[in-house]
């Protein structure tokens, strides 16, 4: 995430020229990085309810991704005016986090829901080209559900679906290694990623804190 951000600025201020709103090579590489993100939400997800995390700690946690989204859509709307990001990565996640956590209790189920997620988004242009009347769901008002025929003028777009979808996939795919490899989740970390294991430790940080400091660095040597 970080180098595609690092490049995606380069890109911003001149000194790269790639497209990276329509070329496959950087489309892709985004659905990678964000799948990511959402999979390793949902195996979070079924960490904490497998450790009996209170409703009360689960919104602490909430409450900070949540501020951090009203952020991410203030700065963007000064560097972005006409395409700010008002339903990105973190307002997925936001929403997102309440779903999984009132259907955590579905056990294999999330695997089918999963499916069905992804399955709604990739018919919503043969939902539009029947449905005339669907044309609501492009407006900024419903959008976030994911059920559009093209992406919105935004810099960031992670809708309901599919990627609700994707973080069932990591809560199921959480609670099947708790099943069968249990201590495979708790165990120590390996050494070669120890390194980088605060990284995880203080994922939401290092998201909100890389592109200023990137962004900074380039003005600097601008």
């Amino acid at each position: 995430m970080t180098v595609y951000h690092f490049c995606f600025d380069l890109n911003h201020y001149g000194w790269l020229r790639q497209d990276f709103y329509r070329d496959p090579f950087w489309t892709w590489q985004r659905t990678a990085i964000v799948s990511l993100f959402l999979f390793c939400a949902g195996l979070g997800q079924a960490v904490a309810v497998a450790q009996g995390q209170s409703w009360q700690r689960f919104w602490r946690r909430w409450a900070q991704v949540a501020a951090c989204a009203l952020l991410v859509t203030i700065a963007s709307s000064f560097m972005f005016p006409h395409s700010f990001i008002y339903f990105g990565v973190l307002h997925g996640i936001a929403l997102m986090l309440v779903i999984v956590r009132l259907t955590a209790h579905w056990g294999q189920w999330l695997w089918l829901a999963g499916a069905l997620a992804i399955a709604a988004a990739l018919s919503a242009p043969a939902l539009h080209a029947s449905w005339p009347g669907g044309s609501f769901l492009h407006e900024r008002a419903w959008n976030w559900i994911g059920l559009v025929a093209h992406k919105p003028r935004t810099e960031d777009y992670v809708p309901l679906l599919p990627w609700l979808g994707v973080m069932w996939w990591g809560v199921a795919a959480g609670q099947w290694a708790f099943r069968h490899a249990p201590h495979g989740l708790q165990g120590p970390i390996p050494r070669a990623a120890a390194p980088l294991a605060w990284m995880g430790r203080w994922s939401l940080s290092w998201y909100m804190l890389h592109q200023p400091l990137l962004i900074g660095f380039l003005l600097l040597v601008r």
